[in-house]
C-alpha cells in the first residue's frame, strides 16, 4: 500500500473508531515524526475493516428507556480511543484473524472499560467526560453506577457466549484486580507519603490488567500458540503501564482542547501520580503546597487555579515530567521487546506502531 505524502490529507475522512488513530498521526506529523505518522496511517488502513465491524457490533448493545441504559449509551455514544478493542483485533490478526468470536471479545473489553469510567466519575465526582457532561451529571450517581454494573454483566455474557471459559475466568480475575487497585488508590488518596511501588501496583491493576486481557483474548481467539499468547499478554501489561504514566503526565501538561479533560484533575482528587512522586523529594516546598491544595477543597476556583499552576510549574522545574515520560518510554520499549517472538510482518509492525504512538500521544 502506498501512503499519502501529506498525512493531513488522509485525516479528512476517518470512520468513527479510526478518528483517534488518524488524529494521532496528525499530532506526530506536527511534532516532526513523519515516519510514525505514516506508519499510523498504514495501521489505520490495515485495521479499518475490523474496526468498522467492531463499530457495527458495538451498536447492537441493547438500548431501552431505562435511565441505566441511557446513562450507559451516553458514554458509549461519545466514542473514545477504542484502544483496547484495537488490541484484541491486532492480537487476533497475529493468528487466524478477527472473526466473530474475537469481535465479541473486543466489545466485551470496551464495555468493561466503559463501566469503569462510569464508576470512576461517581467516585471522583467528575462533571465531564470526553469533553461532555458526565453520565452522573445527566442521569444521577445511582443510574451511573447501575449503568456500569449493567455493562459488566453484558460484557461477561458476551465472553461466555464465545465458549472460552478460561477467558471468562480470566476477566473475572481482571475485574477483581481492577477493584483492588482502585481500592488501594482510594486508601492512599490525600496522603503525601505515597511511594512509587504503590503507584505501579495501582497502574498495573487499574489500567494494565485490561490491556493484558485484551491482548491475550485476541491471541486466543486467533488460535495463537501459547508462547505467542504469553508474549502478547506481556506486551499488553507494559503498554498499559506506559499508557497510564503518559496519562498522568498529561494531567499536568496536556492541552485541554485535545484531551477533553481539565488539568490537575488527579491533584484535585488527591491522587499521587508518578510525576508528583518523582518531584516531591526534589522540591521540599512542594509537600506543603500539595497538602494545602488537597486539604482545602473549599477554596475559590481562582485560588485553586493559582495553587495548581504553581504546583505544575514546580513539578516541571524538577524534571519530573521528563523523567516520568522516560519511564513510560522504558515500559513501552519492554512491550516492543516482547514482540520478538512474533515473525516479521504487518501484525508485529502494527503492534510496534501502537506502542510507539502511545509514548507520543497528547490525548
Amino acid at each position: 500500500m502506498t501512503l499519502a505524502a501529506n498525512p493531513s490529507a488522509e485525516l479528512a475522512r476517518p470512520a468513527l473508531s479510526r478518528v483517534p488513530v488518524t488524529q494521532l498521526a496528525g499530532v506526530c506529523a506536527d511534532r516532526g515524526v513523519p515516519d510514525l505518522a505514516h506508519r499510523l496511517l498504514e495501521l489505520d488502513r490495515w485495521i479499518a475493516g475490523e474496526l468498522r465491524d467492531f463499530d457495527r457490533a458495538l451498536a447492537t448493545v441493547p438500548r431501552g428507556v431505562r435511565a441505566v441504559q441511557a446513562a450507559a449509551h451516553h458514554l458509549l455514544d461519545l466514542g473514545g480511543k477504542h484502544l483496547r478493542p484495537m488490541c484484541v483485533a491486532l492480537a487476533a490478526k497475529c493468528g487466524t484473524g478477527f472473526d466473530d468470536r474475537a469481535r465479541q471479545l473486543a466489545i466485551a473489553v470496551e464495555l468493561v472499560h466503559t463501566a469503569t469510567l462510569l464508576h470512576d466519575d461517581v467516585v471522583d465526582v467528575a462533571d465531564t467526560r470526553r469533553g461532555q457532561p458526565s453520565a452522573r451529571v445527566l442521569y444521577g450517581n445511582a443510574a451511573s453506577i447501575f449503568a456500569g454494573d449493567w455493562l459488566l454483566v453484558e460484557a461477561l455474557r458476551r465472553i461466555r457466549a464465545t465458549g472460552d471459559l478460561a477467558l471468562l475466568d480470566g476477566m473475572l480475575g481482571i475485574i477483581e484486580e481492577m477493584i483492588l487497585a482502585e481500592s488501594l488508590q482510594l486508601e492512599r488518596r490525600g496522603h503525601i507519603d505515597g511511594d512509587v511501588a504503590d503507584y505501579v501496583r495501582v497502574a498495573e491493576g487499574k489500567t494494565a490488567a485490561l490491556f493484558r486481557w485484551a491482548m491475550g483474548a485476541g491471541a486466543r481467539a486467533g488460535g495463537c500458540a501459547p508462547a505467542v499468547v504469553a508474549a502478547l499478554e506481556s506486551y499488553g501489561a507494559d503498554l498499559g503501564v506506559g499508557f497510564q504514566i503518559v496519562d498522568d503526565c498529561l494531567d499536568f501538561a496536556g492541552d485541554v482542547a485535545v484531551t477533553g479533560k481539565a488539568l490537575y484533575t488527579d491533584l484535585r482528587e488527591g491522587k499521587l501520580t508518578l510525576p508528583l512522586l518523582i518531584a516531591l523529594p526534589r522540591d521540599r516546598e512542594l509537600v506543603a503546597l500539595v497538602a494545602a491544595a488537597i486539604a482545602d477543597d473549599e477554596a475559590s476556583i481562582e485560588e485553586q487555579t493559582r495553587r495548581h499552576l504553581a504546583i505544575g510549574h514546580r513539578i516541571a522545574a524538577t524534571g519530573a515530567l521528563a523523567e516520568a515520560r522516560a519511564e513510560a518510554q522504558a515500559r513501552i520499549s519492554r512491550a516492543i521487546a516482547a514482540l520478538a517472538v512474533l515473525p516479521e510482518g504487518p501484525a508485529r509492525a502494527a503492534l510496534q506502531t501502537v506502542a510507539e504512538a502511545t509514548a507520543t500521544r497528547e490525548k
